[in-house]
């Protein structure tokens, strides 16, 4: 009798907490939030209109880890249990329609919200996918539940509110807080809900068909807006026209922020990026925002307007964006480096199942690269199958048919059959099912569609045959001379030097040991428009000719290189490193150093200063401390790097 009243306590808890969208559809939600910074703490009040579909002896939201003040049930104090991180009430439910919850509540969160100090002033930001908004609004963690949002965010009155939707109205609350109110206009699931707080400019465009482009930005970062965000308009209106369905919010807008957890984030209607991607028109070269952007934006259609049902269809999302993100850079940089992307994906993928850690498409645990670039391969394969007409046609029919809701991997693969009067079993099995990537299928669809393709593969110099000499001085691409560097740098000559941008990057990490008749041209790498090249050709020529070091560090004294300053870094070793070079005193430059492992920095720039201390057996107090502060990080690159370092320096003691 007890094991049937365990297995009945667990199906009714399946019922209840799994099934919920099947009896209820929550509707519309308004939020009102009030932020305050000091406290780490939220403070808010939300109301949520839902209609009964069938009769239920309950309902629930997710409410994780939050303080519930009380629950108003139709205008009547409801009683509520908390349990199971959500806030459930407990009484019968008979089909009916405008019914509302509303929920008081207050909290300091541990995740999903993040309270940051840049430049002695606040940075705040959400991430839902993956953390739960639910950890800072009571909402939905289910994606299958989509929801009508709108918000009121009470903030100190000198900070910006960036968030979903669009901005109705702003106005002054009690002294020292201001109001902003967002709100959308269609359903989306509470994952990507979002909003950024903090001080920040804005320049609008306008799409070809009249949506407004909102790009935010540091008011001390004006000159970076325009390579920051270099082809934002052309992908925006290259994508709704490739994908054939309109751009489904009420405007756009890019946001970043100091210390983000990935490279971007596609709330809807609000995309939030780490500012590393915020660059100049030098960085630019090395480590742009386009395909960060073009992804996040793609995202907007794939996953916003259509989500995936559950996990196992994740790459409906990721695939896709993935994919459309590499059109649109096609439409920017041509064929060859399209299909150069798509070779060094099938690289990566073929090393991964060589690892032995390849995996299905659909394995809800498969890896970024797998739902990522396969995804993406999928789709690739699957349009040269059928052609461009009816790939095209069966994207817009699927998301005609499922916008604004949910969708797995058969709904998409149905609409491709309907059209094309094929059956895509085999197709299926082979692209999405197995576990192994085929690779050398993928490297032959490539082979026959790119002459650049076959060219790059027939350079090798592995074998450092006589023809590898030759590589380098005819007109071959510029990938297969990066191709022959790596594997030959022995080979580059002064001629060499007179190639594009990515070939000279590639001297400068290849060519570690410099010939004195090469002297004079890999000088000139430091005055390359690349913090990458330069960073690396300062180290090199350094090392190699010593008695001129105080040349080589005059000339890049003032470079910082990108926000985790990687050439003003090198700079300060190498100069502390350098006798009778006296350019700052030593007492400054470690200063310096040591300053950057403080929390108002970047962790990018943060784990640069602690490698670089710990080689030159200068981490003091102040740097351990730093560390331990470290490893209580929302980054959890920098809090896994700051345990082990910290585990390094406790043997090296020994």
């Amino acid at each position: 009798m007890k094991r049937i009243l365990i297995i009945f306590t667990i199906l009714s808890h399946v019922i209840c907490y799994g099934q919920q969208i099947e009896y209820v559809d929550f509707t519309q939600g308004l939020a009102k939030v009030k932020i305050i910074p000091d406290s780490g703490m939220v403070t808010g009040l939300v109301a949520y209109r839902f209609d009964v579909v069938k009769s239920i002896d309950s309902i629930f939201i997710d409410a994780r880890n939050l303080n519930i003040q009380d629950v108003y049930l139709n205008n009547q104090q409801a009683s509520f249990v908390y349990k199971d991180n959500k806030v459930v009430v407990k009484q019968p439910f008979s089909p009916s329609i405008e019914n509302e919850i509303r929920i008081r509540y207050y909290v300091k969160p541990k995740k999903a919200l993040y309270f940051l100090n840049r430049d002695e002033e606040w940075n705040i930001w959400t991430q839902g996918q993956g953390k739960y908004t639910s950890n800072w609004l009571p909402s939905f963690d289910d994606v299958n539940e989509k929801i009508v949002f709108s918000f009121n965010f009470e903030v100190p009155k000198d900070y910006n509110v960036i968030s979903n939707g669009k901005l109705i109205a702003k106005k002054e609350g009690q002294t020292g807080w201001n109001q902003w109110s967002y709100q959308m206009d269609r359903a989306m699931s509470s994952y990507l809900c979002a909003f950024a707080i903090g001080k920040y400019n804005n320049k609008t465009e306008t799409s070809n068909s009249g949506i407004p482009l909102e790009y935010y930005f540091y008011p001390e970062d004006s000159l970076k807006v325009e390579p920051t965000y270099r082809y934002s308009k052309r992908m925006f209106d290259f994508l709704e026209d490739e994908i054939g369905f309109a751009y489904p919010w009420q405007n756009y807008k890019q946001v970043p922020v100091h210390d983000f957890l990935y490279a971007g984030m596609e709330n809807t209607s609000c995309t939030i990026f780490s500012d590393a991607f915020v660059v100049d028109s030098i960085g630019f070269n090395d480590k742009n925002y386009i395909n960060v952007n073009a992804h996040e934006l793609a995202h907007q259609w794939f996953g916003n307007l259509v989500t995936a049902t559950s996990g196992e269809h994740h790459w409906l999302q990721e695939g896709f964006s993935t994919y459309y993100a590499l059109l649109a850079e096609r439409d920017i940089f041509g064929d060859d480096y399209y299909h150069f992307k798509l070779y060094e994906s099938a690289v990566d993928l073929g090393r991964q199942d060589i690892a032995g850690q390849g995996t299905s498409l659909l394995n809800p645990k498969s890896s970024s690269l797998t739902f990522y670039q396969r995804g993406a391969w999928v789709l690739f394969a699957l349009r040269e199958k059928v052609g461009d007409q009816v790939f095209k046609q069966a994207v817009k029919n699927y998301l005609n048919k499922h916008a604004y809701g949910t969708a797995q991997t058969s709904d998409f693969i149905r609409e491709v059959e309907v059209l094309a009067k094929i059956n895509l079993n085999s197709f299926v099995n082979t692209w999405i099912v197995d576990e192994k990537f085929p690779a050398y299928k993928a490297i032959d669809l490539l082979k026959a569609k790119s002459t650049f393709i076959q060219e790059y593969l027939m350079v090798d110099c592995q074998a450092k045959s006589a023809k590898c000499s030759e590589y380098l001085k005819y007109d071959v691409s510029d990938e297969a001379k990066i191709k022959v560097i790596s594997q030959a740098p022995e080979l580059v000559t002064n001629d060499t030097f007179k190639s594009g941008l990515k070939v000279r990057q590639a001297i400068a990490q290849h060519l570690t040991i410099i010939p004195k008749d090469l002297k004079e041209a890999y000088e000139s790498l430091l005055d390359d428009q690349s913090y990458i090249t330069i960073e690396r050709a300062l180290y090199n020529l350094w090392v190699n000719f010593p008695l001129e070091r105080a040349k080589y560090l005059s000339k890049t004294r003032f470079i910082d290189g990108f926000n985790d300053k990687n050439v003003r870094l090198l700079w300060i070793i190498l100069n502390l490193n350098t006798p009778y070079y006296q350019a700052e005193s030593n007492q400054e430059l470690y200063a310096e150093l040591l300053g950057y492992t403080e929390e108002k920095h970047n962790a990018d720039l943060r784990i640069n200063a602690f490698q670089y201390l710990k080689l030159i057996k200068g981490c003091d107090d102040m740097c351990k401390s730093n560390l331990e502060n470290a490893k209580s990080h929302h980054n959890w690159r920098l809090v896994k790097f700051a345990k082990e370092l910290s585990q390094q320096l406790e043997e090296n003691k020994d």
